[in-house]
């Protein structure tokens, strides 16, 4: 398996892993075990980001085009619209 692969791989297990956390922490009463999952997932994040900014620069993802600030100015104004 090649290494480009390989990142794209634990990434996407990184990324299906992250998704999950935020339901698992909601529904989750027992505040220990809360805090725990919240920890393992601020972990995940960070080494979902630092794994991104690998793959980023060995050319393995090309991030899409920026939004402009009249996009961003467009999506805070419907988004407060509610």
């Amino acid at each position: 398996m090649q290494e480009k692969e390989m990142i794209s791989d634990y990434l996407a297990g990184l990324n299906a892993s992250l998704s999950s956390y935020g339901s698992v922490i909601s529904q989750c009463e027992n505040s220990e075990l809360r805090c725990a999952i919240q920890n393992i997932r601020d972990q995940d994040e960070a080494r979902q980001y630092a794994l991104f900014k690998v793959a980023k620069e060995k050319g393995y993802y090309i991030p899409a085009q920026q939004a402009t600030p009249e996009e961003i100015a467009l999506v805070n104004q419907q988004m407060s619209q509610g």
